[in-house]
């Protein structure tokens, strides 16, 4: 989370990754990234990232620095209600 607003995560052996759904279909023709689908439903502006490809400093920092670049700009998630 960055200013309360999702941004990056892990989840297995994957990194989530929120970016510009206007670089969404962009972003899955790189090598790795596929949509996020972690509750069934494809989720345009999240996408998984393979944790074979984050396999340098310079990878791993693209994909952060995609998620923080969009992260200025999101709306932050609804907050659930107890």
């Amino acid at each position: 989370m960055v200013n309360d607003k999702m941004c990056v995560g892990v989840e297995k052996d994957r990194m989530m990754v929120r970016l510009d759904p206007g670089k969404y279909d962009e972003s899955l023709k790189k090598e790795g990234c596929t949509p996020m689908d972690f509750s069934g439903k494809v989720m345009k502006g999240f996408v998984f990232v393979d944790a074979a490809v984050l396999n340098t400093k310079k990878n791993v920092s693209y994909w952060v620095a995609l998620a923080l670049d969009y992260n200025k700009v999101a709306k932050p998630s609804k907050k659930k209600k107890k």
